[in-house]
Order: C-alpha cells, then structure tokens, then sequence
C-alpha cells in the first residue's frame, strides 16, 4: 500500500512541476492563457475578465474607437452599445414571448486571409437594408486575423455618419483553445472553424446570427432574426437543408459520418441560441452521457477527422444528427447558393418569395461561372451608400442580370430582386419622404 501511496504521490508532483513548466514557457514569449467555458484558449482581451480590461479611447468625427489596452482587439462602435444579453446562464425565454427586440441584432462572421472585401460587402448589405427598420441596431462581431484590424477598422471609418449610425462592430482576434490549436486553425479553410467556438468565445451574448464572409443580404436583416420567435423550447439552432434534391445531394451521395435529416445542413448561414447552446447537453456517440458544446467539441473531431470533407459543417451534421429536435430548419431562400439553380431551379421558398440570403460560396462572387452572383455582389460593392438605391443600384443591377440569362442561375435571375427590388424603392422613398421633412422643418 505504501509503495502505491509513493507512486500516486510522485505523480501528482510530476503533474503539476510539468503544468508549471508550460506556464512559465508560454510566459516566457509573451503568451498567456485563459480557461473559458472549460476551453483553453490563447490569453487575449476578448477572454479576460471585465475586471482586467483597461481601454482607451479616442474620437474621430462621429465615429468613436474603442481599444483595449492589450492591442489585440479594437472596437468600431458607432453608436452607444446596447446591453448584450440577460444575466449568463439565463435564458431570455425570448422563443416563448414571441419576439425579439428590433433594436438589438448580433450578427457574427469570421475573416482570414483574402476574405476582408468580402466581409465589408456583407456588412454594407446588412447596414443598407437596416434604413428600412429605424430603431434596428446591428451589433457586428468580427473575429480576423490581427494583420485585418487596421484596414477594417479604416473602411469602416470611411462610411457616412447615417450607415455607421446603425453599426456597433467589435473586431476581435482570431483564438483556438490550446488543446490541438493548429487542427482547429486548418480544419477545412483558414480559420473556418472558429464559428465552433461561437458559445464559448461570445460569453455575454445571447442569441446572434453567424453568417460567412460570402453572404449578402437581400432583406433586413431584422427579418432572419425575427426566426428566433419560431424556435420551439428545444430547439437552439436553426440551419437550412445542405440541398434540395436528394438524389443529388452531397452528404446522400458520399457523406462517410452521421448527418442531420436527409440531405444535411448548410453551416453558412446559422441562427444561434447561445444562452441554450451553452446551458444544453448533447446526445452523441461517444459516451452515454449527453456532453455539453465545449466538452463535445474536441473528441468529436479526434473521432471523425479522417472522415470529414467540409470540415467545422460536418461536426455540426454530426451533432445535429443525434439531436435533431434542437435545430429548427428555415427554408433555401434564406441561404440562396448556385446548387439552387445550376442544375435548374430547385428553391421553392424563392420561387415564391424571392431570395433573402445570398451566399455566393465556391467563389461565385468573383469570377465568370455564376455571372448572376457577380453580378448583385458587384453593385452592392460598388454602390455609394448616400446614392440614390433606384437609379444608382436597382436599375443598373437589373440591366446586368438581363445580360446573364445564358447560365441557368441567370434564367431565374428574377428571384434576385422580387423582394429585393420592391425593397430598395421603399428605402429610396422613405429617404426621400425624410428629405422633405427635413426642409419643410427648416433643416432641423
């Protein structure tokens, strides 16, 4: 007994001398760590206490810069932050009342490399649309690589007082736990799988909507946030299908892991409970016991690595496949991609509603194969946002999708702006009926 007793002992003290050897070498260049949510991840202001940050801050204008003293994030804020979320670990039971409030929108989205023009694009997308809901306040969550800072915070500077009136954006550092941090950081595309850690890493916040660098917003956005009000009381994401046709689906055809319903989800446009994603358990096939998100995350991976091809998406095939009841499923329009029109218009929601969402991935935006994509990129990049929203972006944009109608997405091209359109000519006149208010009251 005594010779287990010197064992056991010998290595606790093994333990923690090689717990304390890590510390002091990850002091020793400059990095620090902090335990969020169970997770380890790099030391950065995004992760430390509100007792520990320090900021400063200095006005330009309007526009009012918010850093922390660690240099590691910036704050764009146009307007007075409004509170996050109810008390941690406290659902809002928002579901259940049937609304959220119009005035607080938390919208997410992660930019590496290339990906800064398209992230600016999205958000102008989101901020020109949020004219038509005067009290709606988009709260923008960026994480990016630190070398984007600078040239984010720049263009968003840049934009007139109106449109940076109605955006709060927190630039934040891109961070992995610790725990097979460059798996994490390489799984499928750089930095693609931070959205994972969304709960964790967005402690304060209590519902928000991730969205990928290649989406645009072709209705308010106040509208996909509406959505939440639907979520039954297990239900704590919502995705759309992955395809419409099974029979030549993706995940039907070569998935080799577990995936949600028939066809799969589409991760690039997410809807996320984070209060009831953080307070959840979830059924896996791992243990017998439900794990809860951070605890899920890693051995998940270990499992699956060699069998997943779209990476972070899948693990969130898997995790809704064993709990189906926690994901509420939006229909294609609100995440419109080529697969919905290049093999023939297989939407439905969009042939009756129009497209919401358009998510132009594998590129679409930026070359010849989906002209149509380009195209409405291409105006909401290049628009003016004090132009006129008729004659400087609908009636152009229209001419160029006429010219796109020898591709199969370009036939329906219609679908791009039935809501759209009707939208854009509502906005413009209500800028115009505020002009007129304006000098009728002497300019006030």
């Amino acid at each position: 007994m005594r010779r287990y007793i010197r064992v056991l002992v010998a290595c606790m003290v093994f333990a923690i001398f090689s717990a304390l050897y890590v510390f002091s070498n990850l002091s020793s260049v400059g990095t620090s760590v902090a335990v969020v949510g169970g997770l380890v991840f790099s030391r950065s202001a995004t992760l430390q206490s509100d007792d520990e940050r320090r900021t400063r801050s200095e006005t330009r204008g309007h526009l009012q810069i918010h850093r922390h003293a660690s240099g590691n994030v910036g704050t764009v804020s146009t307007a007075t932050p409004h509170p996050s979320a109810p008390p941690r670990g406290q659902d809002s039971r928002r579901s259940a009342e049937g609304r959220r409030s119009a005035e607080e929108v938390h919208l997410a989205v992660v930019v590496c490399g290339d990906r800064m023009e398209e992230t600016l694009t999205m958000l102008k997308s989101a901020v020109l649309l949020s004219s038509t809901h005067t009290r709606t306040h988009i709260n923008a969550h960026v994480f990016a690589e630190e070398q984007l800072h600078q040239g984010l915070r720049d263009e968003l500077e840049s934009w007139p007082r109106l449109q940076r009136s109605r955006l709060n954006c927190t630039i934040y550092p891109i961070s992995f736990p610790q725990e097979h941090q460059e798996d994490w950081r390489s799984l499928f595309k750089p930095c693609a799988s931070q959205r994972l850690f969304l709960p964790v890493l967005l402690q304060e916040v209590d519902s928000v909507l991730y969205v990928d660098t290649d989406v645009l917003f072709l209705r308010p956005l106040v509208d996909m946030w509406e959505l939440l009000s639907l979520f039954n009381s297990t239900q704590l994401a919502a995705m759309s299908p992955e395809h419409e046709e099974p029979r030549i689906a993706w995940y039907s055809r070569f998935a080799r892991h577990p995936y949600y319903g028939v066809t799969g989800v589409n991760s690039g446009v997410m809807l996320m409970n984070l209060t009831r994603i953080r307070a959840a358990l979830f059924k896996n096939d791992m243990t017998s016991v439900g794990l809860s998100w951070a605890e899920l995350l890693a051995p998940l991976h270990q499992k699956y690595k060699l069998n997943i091809t779209w990476g972070d998406q899948d693990l969130i095939n898997i995790i809704f496949h064993h709990n189906p009841e926690k994901l509420y499923v939006f229909p294609c329009h609100w995440n419109f991609r080529p697969d919905h029109c290049i093999y023939g218009s297989n939407c439905d929601a969009a042939k009756q509603k129009g497209v919401f969402i358009l998510h132009g991935n594998r590129g679409v935006f930026h070359d010849s194969r989906q002209p149509a994509f380009r195209a409405i990129y291409d105006a909401i990049r290049t628009f003016p946002l004090q132009g006129d929203l008729v004659s400087s972006l609908l009636l152009p944009l229209e001419g160029e999708l006429n010219r796109t109608t020898h591709t199969y997405c370009g036939k329906v091209h219609h679908l791009f702006t039935q809501d759209f359109g009707p939208t854009l000519i509502n906005l413009q006149q209500a800028r115009e009926e505020e002009e007129r208010r304006r000098k009728r009251g002497g300019g006030r």
